[in-house]
């Protein structure tokens, strides 16, 4: 479970237009969040743009990460693709790369059945011999795990963990209770969805996988470290300075803002990959008014 706890702060992947990583300028970023000293890193996540990268881009980008972070952090990849044999070599060649976990996310075009992901997730958890956590993200994927549904591949070998959207009902601690009464002991469960991070930090999840820690990852170390340590009025003071950038994030996608963060702090030059278009210039100012409420 310690693979899959605390901060894990997803990464942006800069790509030209053509889609080649800029290896030198993803160092940076992750070397940022190595030293803010966050639990783990996710590269290749829903942020990272695994969906829009070939299966050798994606390579280098693990490559790179290990050559500059490896036995610094751990580094959790993301192996998701449309085909199951297709997700078996992600994870393959993460597992080759030295990454120390997996994520996955069951993606589709054609609508899943709970048992095509149950036996989709199994095979990519035995091709990649590594730990693995489930991503339950329906607002990108359309499909959604039912309780039965995680519990029956929370028993399954090397699936140790299950990354959750923020509950519609608003009431993280309750579904702890029901999902850690059914699951297997150690079975950790962490949530995504920025802005219910604090609620969801202080009820006493595993993990905060991060979109902004990617970028920011002081600032959401800062946020992470005083819920752990059972601070709700800093814990508040800290989650109210994010909340014009969680604003943005609800308005026009995290996708996009982070690019458009990356490019108002300098980090580095990168559009998201189309057919997602950058922020219009004319928001930009909110970026960096949003930011200016954060910074450390």
């Amino acid at each position: 479970m310690k693979l899959f706890a605390g901060l894990s702060a997803f990464s942006i992947t800069p790509t030209d237009a053509s889609g080649c990583v800029d290896t030198a300028a993803l160092a940076r970023l992750l070397e940022r969040i190595s030293a803010a000293r966050a639990n783990s890193i996710g590269l290749l996540g829903s942020t990272g743009g695994y969906a829009f990268l070939s299966r050798h881009e994606r390579q280098r980008t693990v490559e790179a990460a290990m050559a500059c972070v490896g036995g610094k952090i751990p580094v959790i990849v993301g192996v998701g693709a449309l085909r199951t044999d297709e997700a078996q070599a992600h994870a393959r060649d993460a597992r080759k790369a030295g990454a120390n976990g997996l994520l996955l996310a069951p993606m589709s075009y054609t609508p899943l059945t709970e048992e095509e992901v149950f036996q989709h997730i199994l095979a990519v958890a035995e091709a990649g011999e590594l730990p693995l956590c489930i991503y339950n993200n329906p607002s990108t994927t359309r499909f959604t795990f039912t309780d039965d549904l995680i519990v029956r591949l929370a028993s399954a070998p090397n699936i140790v963990a299950v990354k959750m959207p923020l509950p519609t009902h608003g009431d993280v601690k309750a579904e702890l209770t029901r999902l850690r009464r059914r699951t297997p002991d150690g079975f950790a469960i962490g949530y995504s969805g920025d802005w219910g991070a604090a609620d969801a930090l202080l009820a006493g999840c595993d993990a905060w996988y991060s979109v902004i820690a990617g970028l920011l990852p002081s600032e959401a170390v800062a946020l992470t470290r005083a819920a752990q340590a059972g601070d709700a009025c800093e814990v508040e003071r800290l989650d109210q300075a994010f909340q014009p950038l969680w604003r943005l994030f609800k308005e026009f996608g995290s996708f996009r803002v982070m690019y458009a963060i990356a490019d108002a702090l300098g980090l580095c030059r990168a559009a998201p990959p189309r057919p997602i278009l950058p922020l219009p210039p004319a928001d930009m100012p909110r970026v960096k008014d949003a930011l200016d409420c954060i910074l450390i």
